[in-house]
């Protein structure tokens, strides 16, 4: 079954645009033009992705996003934001956003962007290999992690960030490094995984101002320490 798109602007001409883009991919698309409305649709119609712009009439596409976060951790979540909007979108980013697209934006790179967080939201191949450290348990076939028997609510980037570094112990990676390997990108705002960072050690730390597993490595990036 094809995969459903909730597209949330109040620009028509991007609604339709975006619409028809991922139409012809082969998704099946839902279109709402504010922000009550979309929020409405998300809850009504269940879709596996949603792309949402900052500013919505009604309720602000954070405000959407935060609402959206509580509703589900893993809902794969896409935001559209203008050159101007930095400050938003790192709080986008800190609410849960998995990824962002900057105006004006090529419909064909989006249309990727979706197919992307998709991809790695749903469940991995089975290779029979689980991540332990300690106390904390990743299953990337599942993707389930646990700590201390606990599951942890994480959104499908901090899921693949946590995933690959618990990879990969003992070894330190720049922010573009990262970036690459884990977004998929060749270029974009190194702050995305500074924010994916805090959050995740939000989750695992005993206390997130004084890491131990994922250490900052000063002019270079981070390393994941195993505890």
């Amino acid at each position: 079954m094809a995969s459903r798109v909730l597209v949330v602007d109040d620009d028509a001409t991007v609604r339709d645009v975006v619409g028809r883009y991922l139409d012809e991919a082969g998704y099946q698309v839902d279109l709402a033009a504010d922000g009550p409305t979309g929020l409405r649709a998300a809850r009504e119609r269940g879709p596996d992705a949603v792309v949402l712009d900052l500013m919505l009439p009604g309720m602000t596409g954070l405000d959407v996003c935060r609402e959206l976060r509580r509703d589900d951790e893993r809902l794969p979540i896409v935001m559209l934001t203008a050159l101007g909007e930095e400050d938003d979108r790192v709080l986008g980013l800190e609410l849960g956003a998995d990824d962002y697209v900057t105006k004006p934006f090529s419909p064909r790179e989006l249309v990727l962007r979706i197919g992307s967080v998709l991809r790695r939201a749903r469940p991995a191949e089975p290779t029979g290999s689980v991540l332990v450290d300690g106390a904390l348990r990743v299953d990337p076939v599942a993707r389930l992690a646990e700590l201390h028997g606990t599951p942890l609510a994480l959104t499908t980037r901090e899921f693949d960030l946590l995933a690959y570094l618990l990879t990969h112990p003992g070894r330190a990676y720049t922010r573009a490094e990262l970036l690459a390997e884990v977004w998929g990108w060749e270029f974009g705002d190194q702050s995305t995984v500074t924010v994916h960072v805090r959050r995740l050690r939000e989750k695992i730390e005993a206390d997130p101002t004084r890491p131990v597993r994922i250490a900052t490595i000063w002019g270079t990036g981070y390393r994941y320490d195993p505890a």
